[in-house]
């Protein structure tokens, strides 16, 4: 049995980027946690303060629901301002990450690949790098990045960092429609086709990601670090 920890930037990439995996570890019976960083919509108006808390709850009330739906075991959320990661003290979120490893001690830890286009993403995966650096006691033995809809696939300038370029395919077949459900709790969060983040985009890119690997449907990963010990 492993403890996996999800480390995610905001409600509802834990479900796009790995939310049939996770379903497959719950099977399996390891354990599985999700730590949200931001808090999710507050960037969709001129001001942060422009969003009621009320929907910022609602949407949180959303992860839990889907949370369920795959297997997480719980959720927590650090409530960083949504997209403006860039505006926090990277230390400050390298602290809330490293609390949350040094408690649960996860062997397997999935987040954002560091070249995806929102900045909220690239800010999650350099602080995952640091919180899970390899000193002392580290418990951490994997760590594999994420593609998420709406984000890997949309950053065209890559002269900072190469597309995302998966290394790891992990078939999720018959935890699929598990996915699926955890998503449709997300209801202001789906989008109708062809924007990515739909249930046709998960669709296609489940199949396309399984078509590499001579699967039905497979997520994709970029493997980062794997510690094998003597």
């Amino acid at each position: 049995m492993k403890t996996v920890l999800v480390v995610a930037a905001h409600p509802d990439d834990e479900i796009l980027g790995v939310g049939a995996t996770v379903a497959r570890h719950a099977a399996k019976g390891d354990i599985v946690y999700a730590l949200i960083l931001g808090e999710g919509q507050t960037s969709r108006g001129v001001r942060r303060e422009d969003t009621d808390r009320e929907v910022v709850e609602a949407l949180h009330k959303n992860t839990l629901e889907s949370a369920k739906a795959v297997g997480y075991r719980d959720v927590f959320f650090a409530d960083f301002p949504d997209n403006r990661f860039d505006h926090v003290d990277l230390l400050d979120i390298v602290k809330v990450v490293e609390q949350k490893v040094q408690k649960l001690r996860p062997q397997i830890v999935y987040t954002h690949y560091s070249g995806d286009l929102n900045v909220d993403h690239q800010y999650t995966a350099r602080a995952v790098l640091t919180a899970t650096r390899p000193i002392g006691d580290y418990c951490v033995e994997e760590i594999y990045a994420f593609e998420t809809l709406s984000s890997s696939e949309w950053n065209f300038d890559y002269s900072a960092q190469p597309a995302f370029c998966p290394n790891v395919f992990v078939d999720i077949t018959c935890y699929y429609p598990q996915k699926e459900q955890a998503m449709n709790c997300y209801v202001s969060e789906l989008c109708a086709f062809p924007h990515p983040r739909s249930l046709a985009g998960m669709d296609a890119l489940s199949r396309t990601r399984g078509m590499a690997a001579g699967m039905e449907r497979a997520e994709a990963f970029m493997l980062i670090r794997r510690t094998v010990r003597a």
